[in-house]
């Protein structure tokens, strides 16, 4: 199949993912052409079956902010027509399932739309007044719909009263990069960590909603009592509120902030264990790339996260700012041995079962080839 992919093409899940899929279908021999702003922030590789088209806002002075919706449309319109596709396969509901919409309205080629929910559009636009009737039309004109957990099916259906089909299809992770750690790299040395220390790992933007505080402040409390250190990945706008918590609780010199990271997986091997103290998350990529390389998850039981922290067996699921019950989880499991090799195993065992590439990239291609034979 021709299949056209559009994301935002920097750090972020949904990005992640979207880019992903889009190398592992052309892999499988499908021809995908990444419609963007810039390329994709994990497009790295080059592949004969990967295509990119920049989305280029002119600057007209007849628009006071420049029109990127309709830029996107007109290119994706383009692209659709030149290149014959069979699917747009658009990651959001606003902006990119509507400027798809559009493009297929405007092509003499029959396209197919697939749109993707990720939880942003729905769990932080959909309560926005002034964009719910748009976003609730992306869903009801798309040929397609898919989310990425049952709790954001659910969420969607509730919240835009839609009545329509809407699948489950479940994040994943690509095994060549997460997986068990082989040749460690020894960052621990890298970064003046003892080998006898526990070392816990965060990755996230920082934005408010991933409760990075909750997380120095778990830490605190698991550092009272295990050896250990703290290594946030990523950055935000709560970036300097963690590092002040860290300050005030008398722990910043055992929390490493690292910024962004392209190597994620590295840290992971390191790492023991994962928190994700998160308000909202409709899956938790992170929480499954650090299953998939062995490494249990502490998590809030919000969102799609429940269903991939499976409780007391991959990890713990607690309630949202519980911060010393997570850390006493965290603590028990940090100092039992046996617990901790156990859910390690678990973890491994979690993922290939219900979150292996192999299964989720199948069931994507089910999704494109159902709906192109639908005419």
């Amino acid at each position: 199949m021709k299949i056209g992919i559009t994301c935002y093409p920097t750090v972020g899940g949904s990005g992640v993912i979207a880019t992903e899929l889009g190398k592992l279908l052309a892999e499988r021999g499908h021809e995908i052409h990444f419609i963007t702003s810039a390329i994709p922030y994990r497009l790295t590789e080059t592949s004969p079956n990967i295509y990119y088209h920049e989305v280029s806002v002119n600057q007209y002075e007849v628009f006071q902010y420049p029109p990127y919706s309709l830029t996107l449309a007109s290119k994706m319109a383009e692209v659709v027509n030149r290149e014959q596709l069979d699917v747009l396969h658009v990651h959001y509901a606003v902006p990119h399932a509507v400027c798809a919409i559009l493009a297929r309205d405007m092509t003499d080629h029959p396209v197919k739309v697939v749109t993707t929910l990720h939880g942003t559009d729905i769990t932080v636009l959909g309560h926005d007044s002034s964009l719910r009737d748009i976003i609730r039309y992306a869903i009801q004109r798309s040929d397609e719909v898919t989310a990425v957990s049952d709790a954001l099916v659910e969420q969607t259906k509730q919240m835009l009263e839609v009545g329509r089909d809407i699948h489950t299809i479940y994040n994943f992770v690509d095994e060549r990069v997460y997986g068990p750690k082989t040749e460690k790299k020894n960052l621990k040395q890298a970064y003046n960590i003892d080998e006898d220390e526990k070392v816990l790992l965060h990755v996230s933007n920082f934005r408010p909603v991933k409760r990075v505080v909750d997380v120095v402040r778990t830490f605190a409390a698991v550092q009272a009592e295990v050896s250990c250190k703290l290594v946030m990945l990523g950055d935000g706008p709560d970036r300097e509120k963690a590092w002040a918590e860290a300050k005030k609780l008398g722990v910043d010199q055992d929390v490493l902030f690292l910024g962004n990271q392209r190597q994620v997986a590295d840290y992971l091997h390191i790492a023991d264990l994962m928190l994700l103290l998160s308000e909202k998350e409709s899956f938790g990529l992170a929480a499954l790339e650090a299953m998939a390389c062995g490494v249990p998850v502490i998590g809030t039981d919000i969102g799609g996260i429940p269903e991939v922290v499976f409780h007391n067996e991959t990890g713990y699921v607690v309630p949202l700012g519980a911060v010393e019950l997570a850390a006493q989880q965290a603590v028990g499991l940090l100092t039992d041995p046996d617990r901790m090799k156990r859910f390690k195993q678990r973890s491994l065992d979690v993922v290939e079962e219900n979150f292996s590439s192999s299964r989720i990239v199948a069931q994507y291609e089910e999704v494109y080839r159902r709906t192109v034979e639908d005419g």
